[in-house]
Formats: C-alpha cells, structure tokens, sequence
C-alpha cells in the first residue's frame, strides 16, 4: 500500500493557516487552530449556513459570487429598500444605496461592477443602475418598463427578459453599457422567471404565466429556443450559473402563499436534476454564483421576512475538513 510520502513527495505539512490550494487528499496541521485536517471532494451537493442579511426582505436583486456577492434593493413591507449589502463569503456589510427604492427588480455583473434594472416603486419601473464598488450610478432606462423580470450577463453586457408591464411580457432588451435595445422575445411570456448565463449564451427558467411553470429557453443572443423543463413547477425562484451548468433554487409553488419551497436543481445544457433543498424554503430571494459555488439570500416565506444566507457547494467540490477523534 503506497504511504502518504510516496503519493504526495514529503510529510504531513505543518503550517499556521489553511493552504489557498490543496490538492485532494492533502493532509497538514494548523498550528494555529491546532487541527489535523485534510482535502476532500464532496460526494453531493450540499447546503450550508452562511452570515445573515443585516437587512430581511424579499424582492431583492442579486450579483456576484459566493465569496463576493451584492444583494440590493428589496421591500420590508412597507418600507421598500434602496438598500445595498456586500457579502465576503463570511458576512454582509453595507454598500452604497440605490438611487431609487425599489424590489422585484433584476441583476447581474460582479460586486465591483454590478447592473440593476427594472423592478417597482408604487408602479412598474425602467430604471437601470449600475455600481462600481461603492455607490451606484444612473444608466440607460429599459424601453419597457417592467417588474419581476430575468436577467443575465454582466454590466456592460447584460439581458433583461419577461417580467410584468401591464401584462406578463416575452419582451428581451440587451445592454451594452449605455443603452438598451430589443433582443428576441421569449416563447413564452412570463414574469419572475429566473436567468443566468451571458448576454449572447443565456438561460431562463420558471415564471408565471400567469399559471406556475417550469419552462426552460436557452438565448443565442439572438431568438429563444426550448430547453428541458425543470422538475419542479414554481416562479419567483433564484439562478447561477451559465448556460449548460445552471443552478436554480428556492421558488413559489402552486397553492396558497405559504406553499414555498427549498428545492434546488442543476442544469448540463439537456435537463434538470435534482439537487439537495435549501434548509430554508423562500421565494423572492437573491442569488449569486456558479453552479458548484452557489449563494441564496433572503426572501420571503410568509408571513416572515428571511435574512438567511446559504451556500452550495457542488458534488466533486474540493473541500477542506478537520479531523475528528472518538
């Protein structure tokens, strides 16, 4: 049997913090946490509790990664939130405020370069926003006006698709950093679908139609082609990801408004597998991430307000654990 020497070329590392990169099957000790621990890969996916909002709410928009996300915007019910919180991947500290109040809006780009579009006020709302890190700015206004729609891309590249005008809408807008313009419309028109992905390699899933759906449409940036449709049938649902490695979590499902769900699912590009739920069932709520690397914030479970952040970690994911005695 090969020892660890002849796998790895030396002995168990002794340092005073976590190596950045283990490889898998690495063992060191901390001397400063005076643990043994070692790399592993996760057999499944998982969820795990993470620094709550300062702020509950739901309606929020959302953007970034798992260790560096940006949750804006939202409603308490009253009050509606111009809010900004910034997550390091441990807890939430307080960004620059949005210009205008507002929730069921969409987002998309980094923590350091992040669009806000569309949502609502006391009416629906074109207005887009876009922040540098510290404090947001005024951009160009969507031609449509609409609340609850998908988003995707980054700041100077994003999609705007679905939502509610006066009606549910298929409507898509492309931005390239100033201005939007008309992209293909959806098949199907819906509001609170969820997006991920790029502005010319997008993803929509879900929404209400206004009957609770689990369609799939894939974006080529140019026109909308069907996709697999997700197990679970639910709108106001959260998304990361790309394309064909997607994640989508937590959601409304048919029935009273208590009927929500942690339920989360991952697309290949085909189809939808179930993953492990969400310890806290939601809709309404923030994302951020990839598919292996996901974050969930807020939301709303009625009739209470949710701060509760929490994060995936993807089956195969290199994870570091501690060794434990009996």
């Amino acid at each position: 049997m090969s020892t660890y020497y002849q796998i790895f070329g030396g002995k168990i590392n002794v340092i005073s913090s976590d190596p950045t990169d283990p490889i898998e099957g690495q063992v060191f000790y901390n001397t400063t946490s005076e643990v043994l621990k070692y790399r592993a890969a996760t057999a499944a996916g998982a969820w795990a509790s993470g620094g709550n909002l300062a702020t509950a709410r739901r309606g929020l928009g959302g953007a970034g990664t798992q260790t560096s996300a940006l949750a804006f915007g939202g409603d308490q019910s009253p009050p509606i939130l111009a809010n900004t919180e910034e997550y390091d991947g441990t807890s939430w500290t307080g960004g620059g405020s949005l210009a205008t109040a507002r929730y069921l809006l969409a987002g998309a780009g980094t923590q350091t370069s992040a669009l806000a579009f569309g949502g609502y006020t006391t009416t629906q709302v074109a207005n887009t926003e876009e922040y540098d890190g510290t404090s947001w700015t005024g951009g160009g206004s969507l031609a449509t006006a609409r609340y609850a729609p998908g988003g995707a891309g980054s700041q100077t590249s994003a999609l705007a698709f679905g939502g509610y005008t006066t009606a549910v809408t298929a409507a898509t807008e492309e931005y390239d950093g100033t201005s939007w313009t008309a992209g293909g419309s959806l098949n199907t028109a819906r509001y609170y679908p969820a997006g991920c992905g790029t502005q010319t390699v997008a993803l929509a899933f879900s929404g209400g139609l206004p009957s609770i759906s689990g369609i799939t449409e894939e974006y080529d940036g140019t026109s909308w082609s069907p996709g697999g449709t997700m197990g679970t049938a639910r709108y106001a649902i959260a998304g990361c990801g790309t394309q064909t490695a997607a994640l989508g979590f937590g959601g409304k499902l048919p029935g009273p408004h208590t009927n929500n769900t942690g339920a989360t699912e991952a697309y290949n590009g085909t189809s939808w597998t179930a993953e492990t739920s969400m310890a806290t069932a939601r809709r309404e709520l923030g994302g951020a991430g990839t598919q292996t690397s996901a974050l969930a914030f807020g939301g709303i479970n009625p009739p209470t307000m949710i701060a509760a952040t929490e994060e995936f970690t993807g089956a195969g994911t290199g994870v570091t654990k501690t060794v434990t005695g009996s």
